[in-house]
């Protein structure tokens, strides 16, 4: 190893903490204390195709390697999971972060080379690093048809959901992105400090676990407003329905409607709006 190269460790050796324990003065009844908290961690996180560095992400230290799969196939790097061959998570110490070494399918690779894209990443940026407005991507993948899913799955899902966001409990600092199966049961949950890592993390445990078979019809909850490219992350991943707590972008409705996503904000129990494609969601009267 040369003397100016960076040292990396496996990562597998070395402990990987979400949170870091801090000392802190809470003011409120009954005064001032000094009390001792749970911070989340955020670290870089570069990711690193076949030995050429491609995007480094502010992302929390959970999840790597689904962080990886689902990064791959949501930037196009690969069209599928099983284009990608390994994928090892080393510790760099100067300067410090963490690196995904990941192998992908030799065509993909030539058709990232020639994409010549480099992203400078912050916690949840979605369009870092485009050289150009004419690089923006234009339309959305078309999503699947599918039977309506009954607004009382979406209910049943969203009084899930906090219970399964182990981390934000610890921390309240991270987004999670969450799958529910039509009957309204989560499945698969995952939380990073971005909501767009989150949102790769769940798409990446996806198509894993279903890699050998098709992924049972369902529908995404995310614990922030839906953007531009949570929609574009949702088309890529062929789920026609997404759920936010919070409201969305007119991009994100525009695009929503082009890919056949019905997107739903401001989701409660209790009530919730329905921007697009509302056949989408069977309602009690109809």
């Amino acid at each position: 190893m040369k003397p100016d190269q960076p040292v990396t460790e496996d990562v597998d050796s070395l402990p990987l903490s979400l949170a870091v324990t801090v000392q802190r003065v809470r003011y409120g009844e009954p005064g001032m204390q000094a009390v001792t908290d749970q911070v989340a961690q955020e670290v870089p996180v570069a990711l690193v195709y076949n030995g050429i560095s491609h995007a480094v992400m502010m992302a929390s230290p959970a999840d790597l390697e689904d962080f990886a799969r689902g990064f791959s196939l949501s930037e196009g790097v690969v069209s599928q999971v099983q284009q990608i061959y390994d994928i090892r998570i080393m510790q760099q110490h100067q300067p410090a972060g963490l690196v995904l070494e990941i192998q992908i399918a030799a065509e993909c690779f030539d058709r990232l080379k020639r994409q010549k894209r480099q992203l400078a990443g912050r916690t949840g940026c979605g369009l870092c690093g485009i050289a150009s407005l004419d690089a923006l991507p234009q339309s959305c993948a078309q999503v699947s048809a599918g039977p309506s899913i009954p607004l009382a799955a979406i209910q049943a899902a969203l009084g899930q959901m906090p219970a399964l966001q182990l981390q934000n409990a610890v921390t309240g600092a991270l987004h999670a992105a969450a799958y529910a199966n039509l009957d309204g049961k989560i499945s698969v949950l995952r939380e990073d400090v971005g909501r767009h890592n989150a949102l790769d993390k769940l798409t990446g445990a996806l198509a894993q676990q279903w890699r050998h078979a098709q992924r049972p019809d369902g529908f995404l909850l995310l614990s922030s407003r839906a953007s531009y490219e949570l929609v574009q992350k949702a088309a890529v991943a062929n789920i026609r329905l997404m759920v936010c707590l919070s409201a969305p972008t007119a991009l994100a409705l525009q695009m929503a409607q082009e890919a056949g996503i019905c997107l739903i904000g401001f989701a409660r129990q209790s009530g919730l709006v329905i921007y697009t494609h509302p056949e989408t969601v069977l309602l009690p009267d109809a």
